[in-house]
Parts: structure tokens; C-alpha cells; sequence
């Protein structure tokens, strides 16, 4: 099957049904129970585009998160919605594409870690527009961006995916410090079970 042209639902149930979402972790990931318990993430209203499974939006809902929750794919949504029921959680999942998605009001942060390197690089500028759409003044997105370089493509310019390799040039050039607080490299690699990893990244929206 060839690369998706843009956010196709097919295209996406059909990887959902395969297993084909390496990026999954199973699980929550370190780095959200990191965020966590250092309170630098602390109970607001926050969303969470390309949700998937929903490690994340389970274990958000179940610390008191008003969590809204964005997947294309029909299964995914239904998968979250009997986990979140089998916990007792709530949390408002909704099925759709999320470069088209707008809330009914802006929320407080917005937690990013399979949207952007599932999407590929031609629609990373509408999506990071629709980010900032998303969040309130002063609102805070918390990113886990995918460091999935091929060594042996990376020489030749080559973009592969998904997972899209998300270069930290061009997340600047799309998250730029005029829009952006940025914090000071370093930043924190987080080990992926496949052999990648991300760099995370709290930035604040500018007024």
C-alpha cells in the first residue's frame, strides 16, 4: 500500500486493524507521567489529537483531566470509548479529521505525541495552525517529537514514514519562538521500545 496523500480514514483503519502503528507504546508513556508528577501538567482542560488506543487519554481522565480526545479512525475511538467504560472514566472522544477539528472552545493545553509524525510533512503547517487554533492565550502544548531517522536515507533527503522523522529545524520553523515560548536546549530524549526516540518539549502559546 502506497503513503496516504493526506488524512484518508481508510488508509488509517486499515494500519488500526493490521497493527500497524508502531509507534504505540501499550502503555502510557514515561514521559506524560513525567510531566505528571512533576506538575508541570496538572489537571485542566486538555486535548489530545490522533489518540489511537488511548494510553494517554485513560490515564489523564483517571487524574481528573476534562480530556477531549481526536481520532480519525472509527475503531480507535470505539476501542478508547469500551476502555474508558471498563474504568469508569469519562472523557469526549470524537471521530475525525483532526486538521478540520475545532472545539466548541479553545482548551487549556493540548498533549502532542502520534498526531504530527503520523501525518505526512505536507500537512504539518495546517495542522500546527490548528494547534494553535485549539489552545486559549497562554495555553501550553506539550510535545513528543519523533526522532525516527534512517541512517542509511537520512543522507539521501528521503522522507520516510509513518513514523515522519520530526527534525527539530522544522519544528521551530513550525512552532516559531514568536508564536512560541520555547524552553532552552537541551531536551529530554525519551527511549521508544522500537529504537527511536522523542525529544519533549513544553511550549506556550504566545498572546
Amino acid at each position: 500500500m502506497g503513503q496516504p496523500q493526506g488524512p484518508d480514514e481508510r488508509y488509517w483503519q486499515e494500519r488500526f486493524e493490521r497493527g500497524e502503528m508502531g509507534w504505540d507504546r501499550g502503555e502510557a508513556s514515561p514521559q506524560l507521567l513525567r510531566w505528571l508528577s512533576e506538575g508541570s501538567l496538572q489537571p485542566c482542560r486538555i486535548l489530545v489529537p490522533g489518540c489511537g488506543q488511548g494510553w494517554e487519554v485513560v490515564e489523564l481522565a483517571a487524574r481528573g483531566f476534562d480530556v477531549l480526545a481526536v481520532d480519525l479512525t472509527v475503531d480507535a475511538c470505539d476501542r478508547l470509548r469500551r476502555r474508558l467504560a471498563e474504568r469508569g472514566l469519562r472523557a469526549t472522544v470524537v471521530q475525525a479529521d483532526v486538521l478540520a477539528f475545532m472545539p466548541d472552545r479553545p482548551v487549556d493545553a493540548v498533549y502532542e505525541q502520534t498526531c504530527l509524525c503520523a501525518l505526512h510533512p505536507r500537512h504539518w503547517r495546517p495542522y500546527a495552525d490548528r494547534v494553535r487554533d485549539w489552545l486559549r492565550d497562554g495555553g501550553t502544548l506539550h510535545a513528543l517529537f519523533m526522532q525516527a531517522a534512517r541512517p542509511e536515507t537520512a543522507s539521501r533527503g528521503e522522507v520516510l514514514g509513518p513514523p515522519y522523522h520530526c527534525d527539530m529545524n522544522a519544528m521551530l520553523a513550525l512552532f516559531p519562538p514568536d508564536r512560541w515560548t520555547w524552553p532552552a536546549p537541551p531536551y529530554l530524549a525519551v527511549p521508544h521500545p522500537r529504537g527511536w526516540h522523542e525529544l519533549a518539549v513544553s511550549l506556550r502559546r504566545r498572546d
